[in-house]
């Protein structure tokens, strides 16, 4: 998946993460702001990794600010904004 444009997902609310996501020359760069950033903060960013990663995307610039959200909400906002930063609806569905 190739990130084409600026995109976000997410609100600043309690338990949330709000994921920003724009293009990057080249690699993976995460900017995070958490709450709980150093009891948390290296499992958020694997997370963002990794969820990227089954996405197929290579390069882009990552700013997370997180209040306290868990794992699948993490990845949840991580793939939204994803897809809107890559203009692709071709979402696959899991049952």
């Amino acid at each position: 998946m190739k990130i084409v444009k600026a995109a976000q997902a997410g609100t600043v609310e309690s338990s949330d993460i709000v994921v920003r996501i724009e293009p990057n020359e080249s690699g993976v760069e995460i900017l995070l702001t958490s709450s709980v950033q150093q009891q948390y903060g290296k499992r958020i960013e694997a997370v963002i990794r990794e969820t990227l990663k089954e996405l197929g995307v290579e390069a882009a610039r990552i700013e997370a600010i997180d209040k306290g959200a868990l794992d699948c909400t993490v990845k949840a906002r991580t793939q939204a904004a994803a897809y809107r930063a890559a203009e692709s609806t071709d979402y696959p569905w899991k049952q």
